[in-house]
This record gives structure tokens, C-alpha cells and sequence, in this order.
């Protein structure tokens, strides 16, 4: 019974792969994507409704020029752009990445080009080249090492594992390939035109040429001569095929998968990149260290922003060694931005250690450890990776995101990031500008959970630029309104004139607490709206933060 459970499957799966197999070819993109037809379809349908949306040169650089080459990553982070500045870069990217030499022209994407016009020549059938199977393998692949060609099919005498005698056929080509690379070697890919229509489909099912299978009495193979077998049989195999059963019963069922695989593996761009893969696949099963992240924006020059990036970790997450009185614990960070189109921009690594007497080590279990880095980035889009390794435990977090950095306004009243923060403190001139958490004068430190007690200080931290000098006093004049909202409903608010704050150049901190001791627990935003009383200019920024009862407070950050 065991054993008849788990043939039905196989049995399922054979009979419907005929059928299949030319829709699996048509639809790479199905092939490629996660094995749930209906994870599938909303992906298709939101990639079509972000399609709709590129301008007509972009989409057609998708849709025409790259979809045999482009990945599947590569393609969700094409579709999420929002301006043209940004898809150029992606596409220059994206053809960087492939270059095999970067001091000289790209010989990667005239090849591409060249492939491209060569299929469109050669294959075109009603549809252009470059769509039809062979258009798409030519593509990727390039011209193969053997084509053995039958254009107007004709007879054909059947290997001995096909079920020899003989037969004639529809127009068919078998390519081969002597290397490819992440498929193998001695490669063989056929085609198949049934309609006689000069488009032909790929296929695993070597048979399929066969013309005569449905005439009776026809092109019968040495089996059915014999009345070994019958011809319906062919249409009964277990192994994705319709060939006649070979002399002697020798069966090819084992070569099933093989076969399914490789027509898989040979549709798919090649693998230019196994070291982002294993990186993906190791994100995928050691994601074991949870912690918290957070970046930030501010103003650095007319074209780059400052990148606070902060990280946050439970001290009950990690593994700590104790000694001599003292618990301690280490951790490995590497972090890594890259472009869209995956040029390293920036890396960083660092060595965070913790050290805590054994007086306070319980305690400080329920505490967080907080690390900072800033880095200076133009304004774009990037991908943001950090891997965190415990030293102790071996536990591994990773984390990888989009990193998306604006791009501040000339001549416009603009602000940086609002950042909630547990700590707001000036520094000594010596330290301003260096160290985690200071930005300019000040030392902010983000508190990153946004959860806030009635015994917390809720601190916020705001940037504004391009303020103007009043004609007659040559000093800025700017009002500042906070107010914190519950559902919608105002519950506080307070303003600022220019009198309570330091007026100076076009540039000016804001840094406060603000008190939450009145609010009950709770959901809220706070909001931050700045008017340049001289230009009338406004510009808003908002945060949310959340107020938990005093009971259940989380401790702060140490």
C-alpha cells in the first residue's frame, strides 16, 4: 500500500508533463519564480501593474532588450523605481555587473546585442526571434557547438532506447552544447514544429517529432512489430515521454527528473553571481540573532547625505562568558551597500564587545545594546546588507533591505530625518563630529523600539535647511509647532516662536523632550511642522511612538 501511495504521484506527474512541457517553455518567468502558482500570479500582476507605470523606453528596455538575462531580484528592484534619474543608473549598473573587463568596452553587452538581431534574423516565426525557444536559448547561450537540422522533418530510424524502427517526422533540431555552464556537459536541446509553422517549441520528449504516433499501423517501432507492446502504451509512460517502449522493456523512467531539471536549469540566465546566491541561502537558514535596525538622513552636501545606520540587540539574545567577575560578550558585524544594479559602495566591519560586572548582569539582561555607523552616500537607490555574528553562540543574524536616500532641496526649506531618541546631549568641541550617535554637536542616540514609559524622556532631533536671513534684522525667523495626535484626535501642543529659538545661519537643531508622563498607554504620532516665517516656506516631519503602562515598561538602552 505504501509503495502504490507513493507511485500515484509520479504517475500524475507523468501524464500531465506532455502537455505541459511547451507552456513551461513559453513561461520562463513562472519557472523561475516560487513554486506556488498563486504566489505567481500576484507577483505577475503587480510586476504588470508596475510596468504600466515606466516610461515606454524602460519598459521596453525589460521587456525587449534584458528579460532572457535579467534576474529575478534584478526585475523586482527595476519595478520599484520611481524616477527615470534612477533606472538609468540601474541600467548602467546592471550592464557594469557584467562587464568581464571594466577598463575596456563591454564586451558582455555587444554580445547580448548581437544575439539579440542574430534570433530576431534567424528564428523569427509570426512572433520576433528573440521570443521563440530557440531565440531565448541562442540568447543565453549563444550558438551551439553541433545543430543537427531537419527543416522539413522526413524519416527517421529511432535509437534502440527510443524503441527503434522506423518513422517520419515533423521539422525538429537537436543543439548541443559541450559546456554550460550550472547545466553541464554534452548538453542536448531539442525542437520540435508540429504545425509545420516554422516556430518551433522545446522539448524533453524526444518522440514528440514523431508524426505517425496517432496514424495506426505506422511507423511502428521494433516492440509493437513484435507485439511486444502496443501503441497506446507509448502514451502511458512514466517518464514524461511518448516513446514506444524499447525491445526488451528497457525503461528511461530514472531519467524523469534528470530531464525536468535540466530543461529547468537550461532556461534560466547563467549564474554570474554563486556568491550573492549563497549569500541569499545562508540568509534564508541563519537568520538566528534578532535585532533591530534604523537609518537616518541629513544634509551633508548639496549631493550627499549623511547615513546614520543604527543597530539595536537584546542582551537576553546573546551569549555571554564569564570571568574574573565579569561577563562579556563579542560580536562580528560586516556590512555592505551596494547599487541596484549591485556595485559595492560602501563596506564597513566592526568588533562590538560588551563587558558587565557580575552586580549588574541580571539587570542588564533586560536592557538593549545599541551600535552606531555613519556613512556618506549621494542621493539614490541601494541595497543595504548587514550580517551580525555572535562569537560565542555562532548565532548569525542578517538583514537585507532597500536603502532609499533623498535627495535634499536647494534653495527650499527642507528638513532631515525626526529621530525619537532616548539620549540628547551636547559634546565636548574635541568629540564633535566623531563617535557613534554624535551628529555635529550633539549626541543623539535613536531609540529604535519607539516604545516609551511615563518615566522615559522622549527626545526628538530635527535638522532644518536653507533658511533665509530677514533683510532688516539679517537673522532667520522660524516658528516651530509640535503636536502629538491620538486616532487622529490632538491630545498636546505646544509652539515655538523665534524668540525661543537660536537663530543663526541657513541652518538650524531642533532638540527637545517631550512629555509623556500625561499620555495614557497608547498609540500616537508626534508631528514637527516648521515655517520660515521670512520665505513662508513649510515643511513637516512626523514619527510615530507608542506609550506603554508603567508596569510593563521596557528598560531603556544601556
Amino acid at each position: 500500500m505504501g509503495f502504490s501511495r507513493c507511485q500515484l504521484p509520479l504517475l500524475l506527474l507523468s501524464t500531465l508533463l506532455t502537455s505541459s512541457v511547451h507552456a513551461m517553455a513559453q513561461d520562463q518567468a513562472t519557472l523561475q519564480e516560487s513554486p506556488s502558482t498563486a504566489t505567481n500570479k500576484k507577483e505577475r500582476k503587480r510586476e504588470k501593474k508596475l510596468a504600466r507605470e515606466l516610461g515606454s523606453a524602460y519598459d521596453s528596455w525589460l521587456k525587449e532588450d534584458v528579460p532572457d538575462i535579467i534576474t529575478n531580484e534584478e526585475r523586482r528592484a527595476f519595478l520599484q523605481l520611481s524616477t527615470n534619474e534612477e533606472r538609468e543608473q540601474f541600467v548602467e549598473s546592471f550592464w557594469d555587473r557584467r562587464n568581464p573587463d571594466p577598463e575596456s568596452a563591454n564586451t558582455y553587452k555587444e554580445e547580448h546585442y548581437r544575439r539579440l538581431a542574430y534570433a530576431d534574423e534567424r528564428f523569427a516565426s509570426g512572433i520576433p526571434g528573440r521570443k521563440t525557444d530557440r531565440g531565448h536559448i541562442y540568447v543565453l547561450w549563444g550558438p551551439p557547438d553541433e545543430i543537427e537540422s531537419h527543416p522539413t522533418g522526413g524519416t527517421y530510424d529511432r535509437p534502440i532506447d527510443q524503441g527503434g524502427g522506423s518513422t517520419t517526422t515533423y521539422p525538429w533540431e537537436l543543439w548541443r552544447y559541450r559546456h554550460l555552464e550550472g547545466v553541464g556537459e554534452n548538453i542536448e536541446i531539442e525542437f520540435v514544429d508540429p504545425s509545420g509553422s516554422g516556430e518551433y517549441h522545446i522539448t524533453i520528449d524526444p518522440c514528440e517529432k514523431d508524426a505517425l504516433a496517432h496514424v495506426p499501423g505506422a511507423g511502428s517501432s521494433l516492440s509493437e512489430t513484435m507485439n511486444q507492446s502496443t501503441r497506446a502504451s507509448r502514451f502511458s509512460n512514466t517518464d514524461g515521454t511518448t516513446c514506444p517502449m524499447p525491445l526488451g522493456g528497457m525503461s528511461t523512467s530514472t531519467k524523469e527528473f534528470d530531464n525536468l531539471d535540466r530543461l529547468f536549469r537550461v532556461q534560466r540566465a547563467p549564474q554570474h553571481f554563486p556568491d550573492l546566491a549563497e549569500k541569499v541561502s545562508s540568509r534564508i537558514v541563519a537568520n538566528q540573532l534578532p535585532f533591530q535596525y534604523r537609518t537616518d538622513f541629513l544634509r551633508a552636501t548639496t549631493d550627499t547625505d549623511l547615513v546614520p545606520i543604527t543597530i539595536q540587540l537584546r542582551n537576553r539574545d546573546l551569549s555571554f562568558e564569564s570571568k574574573e567577575g565579569v561577563h562579556s560578550t563579542v560580536l562580528d558585524l560586516y556590512a555592505r551597500i551596494t547599487t541596484v544594479g549591485g556595485r559595492v559602495v560602501q563596506t564597513f566591519e566592526d568588533v562590538i564587545s560588551r563587558d558587565i560586572p557580575e552586580s549588574l548582569f541580571q539587570s542588564s539582561l533586560d536592557l538593549d545594546s545599541v551600535y552606531q555607523k555613519t556613512v556618506p552616500l549621494r542621493a539614490g537607490l541601494y541595497r543595504l546588507d548587514i550580517v551580525i555574528k555572535d562569537t560565542q553562540s555562532g548565532n548569525i543574524g542578517v538583514l537585507g533591505t532597500a536603502l532609499r536616500v533623498p535627495h535634499f532641496e536647494e534653495a527650499k526649506l527642507d528638513a532631515s530625518s525626526l529621530i525619537l531618541a532616548d539620549q540628547i546631549e551636547r559634546v565636548p568641541s574635541s568629540q564633535i563630529g566623531t563617535g557613534q550617535f554624535v551628529l555635529n554637536s550633539y549626541k543623539v542616540r535613536p531609540h529604535l523600539s519607539k516604545e516609551f514609559s511615563g518615566s522615559d524622556k522622549l527626545g526628538i532631533y530635527l535638522q532644518l535647511y536653507n533658511l533665509y536671513l530677514d533683510g532688516a534684522s539679517r537673522r532667520t525667523k522660524v516658528s516651530v509647532a509640535y503636536r502629538i495626535t491620538q486616532n487622529l484626535q490632538e491630545v498636546w501642543h505646544e509652539v515655538e516662536t523665534p524668540d525661543d529659538l537660536h537663530q543663526g545661519g541657513e541652518q538650524l537643531t531642533i532638540h527637545r523632550f517631550i512629555p509623556v508622563s500625561a499620555l495614557s498607554p497608547g498609540h500616537y504620532t508626534i508631528e514637527v511642522t516648521a515655517i520660515d516665517l521670512v520665505t513662508e516656506q513649510t515643511v513637516i516631519r512626523t514619527a510615530d511612538f507608542i506609550v506603554i503602562p508603567l508596569k510593563h515598561a521596557r528598560p531603556g538602552s544601556d
